[in-house]
């Protein structure tokens, strides 16, 4: 599942207008750039998700979850990232890794923002580095 199917499953609405693309180059290729309200997708789908306190989702690690096709509803998989987060925060973690089931979430937990996300083959071979802390959840 998707985000943006995670999203509508849970009656979050998200609205982003499809009329005349503006706004930064950094925005995904495919998506409109802002709404009505002059608001980028990553700003209203961080709004939406930290509506209940949980973490922000870089628009980089927005685009890696959607091309790599990363279920965030699987297993409550968000609700545990932002347990994992929240123990980091309480041993005075910074920048940590947090590994929910078969996916790797880098964080900084200062922030509490999502900066990527790895999972299945994409996370062997890999390095993680300029992290203070791993959780397992």
């Amino acid at each position: 599942m998707l985000l943006s199917d995670y999203l509508k499953l849970n009656n979050r609405q998200v609205n982003v207008s499809t009329g005349s693309v503006t706004g930064s180059p950094s925005q995904p290729a495919g998506l409109p750039k802002t709404n009505e309200n002059g608001e980028s997708f990553t700003d209203v789908l961080n709004r939406e998700l930290t509506k209940k306190g949980g973490v922000e989702f870089s628009g980089h690690a927005m685009r890696r979850i959607e091309s790599r096709s990363i279920d965030i509803s699987e297993n409550n998989k968000l609700d545990r990232l932002n347990k994992g987060v929240e123990m980091a925060a309480q041993k005075g973690s910074t920048d940590a890794l947090v590994l929910v089931d078969s996916t790797a979430f880098l964080v900084s937990v200062k922030n509490s923002k999502v900066i990527t996300a790895l999972s299945g083959d994409d996370l062997t071979g890999t390095v993680f580095t300029n992290i203070d802390s791993t959780i397992i959840i």
